[in-house]
């Protein structure tokens, strides 16, 4: 079970873009891509085959994943997650600081 999961909130806490938040659009191994976060300028080459415009796309880069922490509304700041059971069996996330559940 991973901590930092598809459509998230997650603040990033380290790196050129720190403070910033966004959503989670994909996670890839421990790295994340965050929407408007990290993005780079890649000059393409046109490919008709693919109906692909040449010229400077700007994109989302990856970010590893310990430099985010998932973003917790109630304090408006960051925090660690860890995992609990519950008395019915199911494992969810929780905020380490509070105890908070972050799945419902």
């Amino acid at each position: 079970m991973n901590r930092i999961r598809k459509g998230d909130q997650v603040i990033v806490i380290a790196g050129k873009n720190k403070g910033q938040k966004g959503e989670v659009s994909r996670v890839v191994g421990d790295h994340v891509f965050v929407q408007n976060v990290n993005l780079v300028k890649r000059h393409t080459k046109p490919n008709p085959q693919a109906n692909q415009p040449g010229g400077i796309i700007e994109r989302e880069a990856s970010i590893d994943i310990s430099n985010v922490q998932l973003f917790n509304s109630a304090t408006g700041k960051g925090a660690r997650v860890g995992f609990k059971t519950l008395e019915d069996g199911r494992k969810v996330r929780v905020f380490r600081p509070s105890g908070e559940v972050v799945d419902a």
